[in-house]
């Protein structure tokens, strides 16, 4: 049987990593969606640290989540069969339909694993088809299509387009600079074969007056012979970053606010979406901090998850911010550490079969920062698992429902003594530092701050410290924000790009 025969697939190519693919396949799910579809978004192979757990355990990168919560679905994992998670020294951890089958060195990875990922993808689209046979695959590319030493094992741009002869759209980020050289370069880097599923051209993040480019957009159209189909606005609104490249990129857009939360750059840095919560709150402005820079005197600090976690905590270490975070605790700080942060505020993590890379030969155990008295152990077995809880700090915190998912090697254990973060024991703990006022608490629950009623308490702690009045703690839950933000999002796709050269059979 053929694929997805009713609906034929659209494709959402970039001429460069950074273009805004994810955030234009998420437009195009919703608007779809709107107008009586069912989008169903699908990206064969995605590289990030950045991810997401779907409700059967599988792991999938948070970017597909995003477009399927656009397309009004479910995340599951067959929407990005294929995800690569940097581990550094040119390795990837290699997860299939979910779950970890390996892990790759660039220059053996389409020897080794070109075959096994076509399949996996093969068998994504299958299990997509046969839960939605009506519904209209939108998908994603990767970088550039157009990597001439890549192209022969490419799995996820033009290989995919022409099994499934969808229909694309390439989207250049005129912000870059250089766009026209951008395009005509992709387009001829094409094979003939390839240059006709290319329906449409895209102009991402434009500044000013867009007639001011109906110049350029008719000596693309006339020079290409592909029609632009429209031009997209630079949008004021914070969309979460692609991966962490974005992240470095993001600029400070808000005026004067009340709190400071320094946030810790690591090396591995993963799960950075946990932080989107906070990014929507007016009041609070993020200072991202990597090692060897000044930690400062900030209201809060969190540091968020690792990928090597290890690693991260020896350039803490060596970098005198490990130092630093301890003296900011004695003083009266307090910090937060979500997952791999959490087990770095930890007395040891122990690594008896190596897996983690980050001890010295000869050791299996590295001394963490010592600011929770808990202990983890690191394991091959991964824990991978969408949980809910009920929060029991801070105080008055017994009726506030948490939710998310765990994502981590190992298991950490502390004393009966030590203060739990929710009913679940295993989830988190909290520990008072000194006369000074100083705490510090973790948990291993990915999207935490995604409550909007406990992100609230959270905050509203902070700001007693410093007198200020408390926060409403009626917010809904992060996900009603997501949502909203998706809309404004599709609204501006709407309006400025013309869809039916691209719908066209």
């Amino acid at each position: 049987m053929a694929l997805f025969p009713l609906q034929r697939p659209l494709m959402v190519l970039g001429t460069s990593s950074g273009a805004g693919k994810t955030l234009m396949t998420a437009a195009l799910c919703r608007v779809l969606k709107r107008h009586g579809e069912q989008p169903l978004p699908f990206k064969g192979q995605n590289m990030s640290n950045n991810a997401w757990v779907d409700a059967s355990g599988g792991e999938m990168a948070y970017s597909q989540a995003m477009q399927a919560w656009a397309a009004k679905l479910e995340p599951c994992c067959a929407m990005n069969p294929v995800l690569l998670k940097p581990k550094g020294d040119s390795t990837s951890e290699v997860i299939h339909s979910g779950h970890s089958v390996g892990t790759a060195r660039a220059e053996h990875y389409y020897r080794d694993w070109f075959r096994p990922g076509w399949s996996a993808i093969r068998s994504g689209l299958a299990e997509l088809q046969q839960q939605w046979p009506q519904g209209r695959l939108v998908l994603e590319g990767a970088g550039s299509p157009v990597e001439v030493n890549l192209q022969r094992r490419d799995l996820t741009n033009l290989r995919l387009a022409q099994y499934l002869r969808a229909n694309c759209l390439l989207v250049a980020d005129i912000e870059r600079g250089g766009v026209f050289a951008q395009i005509v370069g992709t387009l001829a880097l094409l094979r003939p074969v390839e240059r006709p599923l290319v329906k449409g051209i895209l102009i991402n993040r434009f500044r000013g007056r867009r007639e001011l480019f109906d110049e350029g957009r008719t000596w693309l159209e006339d020079n290409t012979g592909v029609p632009v189909l429209g031009v997209m606005p630079w949008l004021n609104d914070v969309f979460p970053p692609e991966d962490s490249l974005d992240l470095l990129e993001r600029k400070p857009t808000r005026g004067a606010t009340d709190l400071e939360i320094a946030v810790l750059k690591l090396p591995s840095l993963s799960n950075f979406s946990d932080l989107d919560p906070l990014e929507t709150e007016p009041t609070v402005k993020l200072r991202w901090v990597a090692p060897g820079e000044e930690l400062g005197k900030p209201d809060a600090v969190v540091i968020p998850g690792s990928k090597q976690t290890l690693r991260d905590l020896a350039a803490i270490h060596n970098n005198g911010l490990g130092k630093a975070l301890c003296a900011y605790a004695a003083n009266g700080g307090h910090i937060f550490g979500i997952c791999g942060g959490m087990q770095m505020l930890g007395d040891e993590l122990c690594d008896p079969e190596g897996l983690e890379g980050g001890t010295p030969a000869g050791h299996s155990s590295q001394e963490g920062l010592g600011l929770l008295p808990v202990q983890t152990v690191f394991s091959a077995d991964k824990a991978l698992q969408q949980r809910s809880s009920v929060a029991q700090w801070p105080e008055g915190s017994s009726t506030l429902k948490l939710e998310g998912f765990e994502l981590h090697h190992g298991r950490t254990t502390g004393p009966e003594s030590c203060q739990a973060l929710c009913l679940d024991a295993d989830l988190g703990w909290v520990n008072p530092i000194g006369e000074q006022g100083g705490l510090v608490a973790g948990t291993y629950l990915h999207g935490v701050f995604e409550s909007g009623p406990w992100r609230r308490r959270w905050l509203n702690q902070l700001r007693g410290r410093k007198g200020l009045a408390p926060l409403s703690e009626q917010q809904p839950h992060h996900s009603r924000q997501r949502d909203a933000l998706l809309d404004r999002l599709a609204d501006a796709f709407e309006q400025h790009i013309n869809l039916k050269p691209l719908l066209a059979s």
